[in-house]
């Protein structure tokens, strides 16, 4: 199968490197629409616009099914596009149900971080609704981290600072867990148990998308999803991961982006335990 994954920019990766540990024998598009990253601060329909415009492409590219790897542009175009294209489209949103079912005493809450588009629109609402019945959810806008991300900016001070910024006014022991509800965001994980506590569980949907992909093309799954990717040249991640990469519809053959894209592959090898 040929399974098409786009994001507004590299925050999609996470998703792309969670398909690389469970469906690994496929073959893969993705498009990282950098041109015009970030979303989140973008209108309605222009996030609409742009999604359109690569699905499209993807299509032509012959994928078999289409993952939209970013929360804010599921918020905003899943239902267009499923309502306009025939072939399955996978959508991200936020991971609040499996959070809000971890709670098991009165004295706990979740924290969703998202884009503020994501927050605002109706879709993250609606699941709210469904399920957080004893209201336990806290949502918090966090849109610098998608800067940062693609800026490969991880541990800096700025970063630190930043976090800690957001993060004021919260007590993370009041807290089981927190959603990433962006792909973006995944890059980070280290740091939130740095500023609100080593106990504090990091959430997405990443796997659960992923799985729920297999389920829909009748996949295999790989039994041994936790043995390490082997992750070492540029030329690696195209050839035995079987991916064509794409910046804006600009397919990346160099190895100076394919570099960067394997040391944020590799950044997210190294914070899936967490």
């Amino acid at each position: 199968m040929r399974i098409g994954i786009f994001d507004s920019g590299n925050g999609g990766l996470s998703v792309l490197h969670e398909a690389y540990h469970i469906l690994p024998n496929q073959e893969y598009v993705y498009y990282a629409d950098t041109k015009h990253v970030p979303y989140g601060i973008k209108t309605k329909e222009e996030i609409r616009d742009f999604c359109d415009e690569i699905v499209s492409f993807l299509i032509d590219k012959k994928v078999d099914a289409i993952v939209i790897a970013c929360n804010t542009a599921t918020a905003v175009a899943a239902g267009f596009l499923r309502e306009k294209y025939d072939l399955p489209i996978l959508a991200m949103e936020p991971a609040v149900k499996p959070a809000v079912e971890r709670l098991t005493g009165d004295e706990k809450r979740v924290l969703v971080m998202a884009t503020p588009v994501t927050i605002r629109e109706e879709k993250l609402e609606n699941l709210l609704k469904r399920v957080d019945q004893k209201h336990k959810v806290d949502l918090l806008e966090m849109p610098g981290l998608v800067t940062f991300a693609e800026n490969e900016e991880y541990d800096s001070d700025n970063v630190k600072a930043y976090l800690k910024k957001r993060f004021a006014g919260i007590d993370g022991n009041d807290y089981s867990s927190i959603v990433m509800g962006c792909t973006h965001f995944n890059y980070f994980k280290p740091l939130y148990k740095e500023v609100l506590g080593e106990n504090i569980t990091c959430i997405d949907g990443n796997n659960g998308t992923i799985r729920h992909l297999a389920d829909v093309l009748n996949l295999d799954t790989n039994s041994s999803s936790n043995m390490a990717l082997e992750l070492n040249e540029p030329q690696d991640i195209v050839v035995r991961y079987k991916t064509t990469y794409y910046d804006s519809g600009d397919e990346i053959t160099d190895n100076k982006r394919l570099s960067k894209i394997l040391r944020m592959l590799t950044r997210l090898e190294y914070v899936r335990s967490f």
